[in-house]
Order: structure tokens, then C-alpha cells, then sequence
């Protein structure tokens, strides 16, 4: 594959690609068996052969915690990189880490940071079919970031899969232009000069932006929340044709000396007119008037800001592109205008070999049915475990209508690894599967026997949503924590609020909160209820925290070592530095004052 398609041919090829895509995705495990078939880690199962079937037979389906001893050997150790994988290990990749509680590591390939090029070069492709003279008419406002790498026992540098790539040549030769940041503002280190600089250059062209975005919805959202705070100052660099003394990195300085060459009051005023209202609703469009598309991550545990950046927008369509994990590029959705609660992706079958896992999509009555069967914890893990005994099925052979877990087989080492993805089958384009993001399988809180996920949790948060909006309330963010300091142990919820149309600190009745947590109980699922009605598990308790706290907690992941690219507010706290951040912010405590039905 050529690193780079172009726009008129990456259409032609996503057909070709879905038209194809069980002799593509053949190829692709033929090519990594072939590679890497005499690897440690491959020898062990397959003697050597690159042989599917027997692939298929005896490689087992894994996790992270599976091939995170020869990752260690590779990073720690400094053992030959070919225990793993055949290629040359340019980098370490790291990932947010706020799902785990830590990072995992996994290698980087020059390979790898190809088929990134690639892969949103057809994304590219797809979203210009439906935008007329999308890249022609002007250039995009895309908010990237970059973190300091560090380098590994090994020697290896380990950083971010966005930010080895930004910093590669394959972003500088094929990406940069199209966008309104200058690469050096996008490679400063300080994130906070970064996004001032990058907004800056937005304001100076903001006549020529076509399309907004970030990687994802959060990352966008708080970049908003900054604007607010820093639009005076903006608009006074512009007004005097001057850059803030505070700026300090010389790549932001270089790129603005040659953008801010004079006052321009004109544009000040104008900008200055938009963001004084009270009100910031529609504010992107108000500042960016030809931008045709927002371009974010807005599924999953995304969708959380979908109302607020709607809000912000003006009218101007949510469309997600991409669906990657640091992991692999996986798919795109090839309907870009869908509404986000109704986008589908279609994997792209030759980055990748695709297995997926059946799993039943879990309602209230078949998780009664699997409690209510299971008489100790052990017989509910074996229950669980049980469905890793499924037979796989490949890419074409999917059936419409049924959920499945995904496990990839990459060129990075990663075999029949499970991703940790859920997906709906919801279509076909041409020969090939379109899925629906689910949930993620991580349990996100655990108190006794009890065990909540993501999507459940972020359900029972839609219902209870619906109660603050009569209030004129919005819930900006939150995460969760399962405090089993009382007894017994109980789930709490940090959340943060605001005004619709303002930012002013929101005033409330307590008795709306406290209906809240009811509702978060209600909908839960059937073991929660259980556990409340016989007393162990404790009444759910929400913790409104000051404005300014996600904030602060993605300062707290940063500095760590996240990326703000990649960062996403985790839903489960598992870092007690992490519960500290929030804890210490709390303004008021609500609990729920009756037992779910």
C-alpha cells in the first residue's frame, strides 16, 4: 500500500477494499504469518509454519496482560525486538493510560506510522465525497498535540501513537498544509502556549477554515472552555499585531512572526462582537463562518459532550470519521453525516486481520438469567470465561444484527488480541461488515459482587441528564469511583455542572441531585438493584465538584504522561493521586434516597 491516496482515487479504493475484503484480509494474515511466523512468540504455537488453519488452531485469543512479559523483555531488558515481531521496532507506543490506570506499551513500526497515512488519507477521501471541494475551498482547524517522549531502559524512545506520528515525516510531507496550525506550533511541548498559538492562527484565518476538530469530543470541548477565558487576549494580539509576552517556545514565536505581521482591528472587532454575548451558544460558527463540519470522536463514552459541543456549534454537523485505538487504525464511517448515536464504521480490511468474538447484547433479562443462575463468583467467572471458548468468525462472515468482540492480528506483534471493543453488525457496504460501537468490555466500577461497565454507566448518565435540563443544568463532565472506605461500599459519581447559557456557577435545588442518583440506581442493572435491596451495596452517592476540576484532572494525566490528543476523562478512577484531584474539589454531596425498585 502507498502511504498516501489521494482524494480523487480513495474512494475508488474503499470500494475496491469493501468489494474485496475477504481476499484482502487473507492477504493481510498471510503476509503477517509469513513475516513473523518465526518469532518467539509465534514459534511456540506454529513450529515455524505460516499456516492459517493451524494459526486459527493453536495461537490463543489474548490481552495485553498476555504479551506484556515479551513487550518488557523488549523494553526493560533490551532483548532483540524480534522475539515479538519481524520488523524493526522504531519507538515504543504508549496509551492514555486513563482506562487502565496505567499505560500499556506496544512497539511502533515505520509500517504502522505508513498505514496511518494511509488509512486517513481514505478517511480524507470519504469525508470530501460528501463536502463538495472540501480541501480545495480552505483548511482545516485541527487542534493536535504533541507530548515529551521518554526513552526506555532499552534505548527506544516511548511516547503517544499521535504524537510519534505528528512529529514523522509522513505527517510534514502529506498533512501539515491542510491545516491552519503551523507544524511547530503543533510540536510545541507546553500544551497550554500550543493551543493558544494553534487558536491564534485559526482567528487569522478564520475566513478560510472549512472544518473543526480534534481527535476527540472532550479535547475539543476543553478547548472551547479555554477560548473562553483567553479571547480578550487573542483579540488584543490581533488588534496590535502583537504576540503576549508569555509565548515563549521559539517554533510558536517563528510561526507567528510571519502571521502576525500588523494590527488588524477590524478582524479584533469582529471577534471581540462574537464572544461577548452572555451566551456562547453557537459560538463556532459565529467565529469560523464557512466551516461546513465539526471532525470528532463523538461514540462511546464521547457522546457525553455531544450536547454541550451542539450547543457550541451553531448548527454545524458532528461527523466521526475515524475509529482507531492505539492499537491499530481500525475503520471509518463511510456515511459521514449520520447523526453520531447512528454512526457505523467500516473496518478497513488490509490494515488489519479481523476476528470477532460473539457476545450476546446484554439486556436486563439476560443478565438476570446469567445472575441468577450463577450460585458463587466462581460459577459467574466460569459463565464469563466460557466466552472465550467461541469459535471466532471472520471479517465476511458476520451476521447481521449480532454483537461481537473484536480481536485484531497486526503487523506490530499484537496476535488475536482482543481490542476490548464490543460491536453491533448494522449493514453491509458492498461485501463488507458495518459496525456500531457498543461498549467497551473493561468493568468500570465493582463493589461486592457487583460489577458495572462503561456503557451501563454512561446509560443510567443519559437518564438522569434528562432532569437536569429543565433546570437550564448541563453536566460537563464526570467519572466515577467505588469508595469501599464504608460499609458497606458504595459507588460515587463526581460531577461537574454549569449554566446553559452561561458560565456562571450554577444554583439548584438539592432534591434534583438526590432524584438523580435515583435514577443512576434505577438504571443499573439487575445484580446492583439486588445488592442495594440487601444492604450490600450502599446508597449511590454524587459529589458535585467545583468548575475547573476535569480540568485539573487532565493536568494531573498529563503530567504523567498523557497526551491531550489522545486524553480521555476516565470514567473509572483507579489512581488514588487521581481520586485526590477530584476529592479535593468537592462542593456538595448527594445520596440517593431510596432503594431502586
Amino acid at each position: 500500500m502507498e502511504p498516501k491516496v489521494s482524494i480523487q482515487e480513495g474512494w475508488k479504493v474503499l470500494e475496491d477494499l469493501t468489494i474485496n475484503a475477504d481476499q484482502f484480509q487473507q492477504k493481510v494474515l498471510e503476509e503477517i504469518l509469513k513475516q513473523n511466523a518465526g518469532t518467539e512468540y509465534l514459534k511456540r504455537f506454529l513450529e515455524g509454519q505460516a499456516d492459517k488453519e493451524l494459526f486459527k488452531k493453536k495461537v490463543p485469543i489474548t490481552t495485553y496482560d498476555g504479551i506484556k512479559p515479551y513487550i518488557e523483555r523488549i523494553v526493560v531488558h533490551g532483548e532483540p525486538t524480534d522475539i515479538l515481531l519481524a520488523e524493526p521496532v522504531t519507538a515504543i507506543t504508549l496509551s492514555s493510560g486513563t482506562s487502565r490506570g496505567q499505560a500499556k506499551m506496544m512497539p511502533l513500526t515505520n509500517k504502522q506510522l505508513d498505514q496511518l497515512t494511509y488509512c486517513r488519507s481514505l478517511a480524507m477521501s470519504a469525508a470530501n465525497k460528501f463536502v463538495d471541494g472540501l480541501l480545495e475551498e480552505g483548511k482545516q482547524m485541527q487542534l493536535l498535540f504533541v507530548r515529551p517522549e521518554i526513552y526506555v531502559p532499552s534505548g527506544l524512545p516511548a511516547r503517544p501513537i499521535l504524537t510519534s506520528y505528528h512529529k514523522s515525516k509522513n505527517f510534514e510531507k502529506y498533512e501539515s498544509s491542510l491545516y491552519t496550525s503551523p507544524i511547530s506550533t503543533i510540536l510545541c511541548l507546553d500544551s497550554k502556549q500550543s493551543l493558544y498559538c494553534q487558536f491564534l492562527c485559526a482567528l487569522l484565518q478564520r475566513d478560510e477554515v472549512v472544518n473543526i476538530g480534534a481527535v476527540f469530543a472532550s479535547v475539543l470541548f476543553r478547548a472551547i472552555r479555554f477560548l473562553e477565558d483567553c479571547w480578550k487576549e487573542l483579540c488584543s494580539n490581533i488588534r496590535t499585531g502583537r504576540l503576549s509576552d508569555w509565548i515563549t517556545d521559539t517554533g510558536c514565536k517563528n510561526a507567528l512572526s510571519l502571521m502576525l505581521t500588523r494590527p488588524n482591528p477590524e478582524q479584533a472587532d469582529l471577534i471581540e462582537s462574537a464572544c461577548t454575548n452572555k451566551s456562547w451558544e453557537g459560538i463556532i460558527k459565529k467565529l469560523w463562518p464557512k466551516a461546513k463540519y465539526i471532525d470528532v470522536i463523538a461514540t462511546g463514552s464521547m457522546a457525553q459532550y455531544l450536547p454541550i459541543l451542539e450547543f457550541y456549534c451553531g448548527g454545524i454537523p458532528v461527523v466521526s470519521m475515524p475509529y482507531a485505538s492505539s492499537e491499530s487504525f481500525l475503520g471509518i464511517n463511510l456515511k459521514p453525516f449520520s447523526k453520531p448515536c447512528d454512526v457505523s464504521y467500516t473496518l478497513v480490511p488490509d490494515v488489519a486481520y479481523f476476528e470477532f468474538l460473539p457476545v450476546k447484547d446484554c439486556n436486563e433479562e439476560e443478565t438476570k438469567e446469567v445472575h441468577s443462575d450463577a450460585k458463587s463468583d466462581n460459577d459467574l467467572t466460569e459463565k464469563q470465561n466460557k466466552k472465550e471458548e467461541i469459535e471466532s468468525v471472520e471479517l465476511v462472515n458476520v451476521k447481521l444484527g449480532q454483537c461481537y468482540e473484536l480481536v485484531i492480528t497486526t503487523c506490530t506483534g499484537l496476535y488475536r488480541y482482543k481490542v476490548g471493543d464490543v460491536l453491533r453488525v448494522t449493514g453491509f457496504h458492498n461485501n463488507a461488515p458495518q459496525f456500531q460501537f457498543v461498549r467497551r468490555q473493561d468493568v468500570v466500577l465493582s463493589v461486592d459482587v457487583e460489577k458495572t461497565s462503561e456503557d451501563e454507566l454512561l446509560e443510567a448518565m443519559t437518564q438522569a441528564k434528562l432532569l437536569l435540563k429543565p433546570f437550564g443544568l448541563v453536566l460537563t463532565d464526570y467519572s466515577s469511583y467505588a469508595d469501599v472506605s464504608t460499609v458497606p461500599g458504595h459507588y460515587v459519581l463526581f460531577w461537574e455542572l454549569k449554566m446553559e447559557e452561561s458560565s456562571d456557577l450554577p444554583e439548584f435545588n438539592p432534591q434534583i441531585i438526590e432524584q438523580c442518583c435515583s435514577t443512576v440506581e434505577e438504571s443499573l442493572n439487575y445484580l446492583y438493584k439486588n445488592c442495594r435491596k440487601g444492604n450490600t451495596v450502599g446508597p449511590l452517592e454524587i459529589r458535585v465538584v467545583e468548575q475547573g476540576t476535569f480540568d485539573a484532572l487532565m493536568d494531573f494525566y498529563i503530567s504523567k504522561g498523557s497526551s491531550v490528543s489522545q486524553y480521555k476523562t476516565p470514567r473509572c478512577i483507579k489512581l488514588e493521586e487521581a481520586f485526590k484531584v477530584l476529592d479535593s474539589r468537592v462542593a456538595q454531596r448527594y445520596f440517593s434516597q431510596k432503594v431502586p425498585a
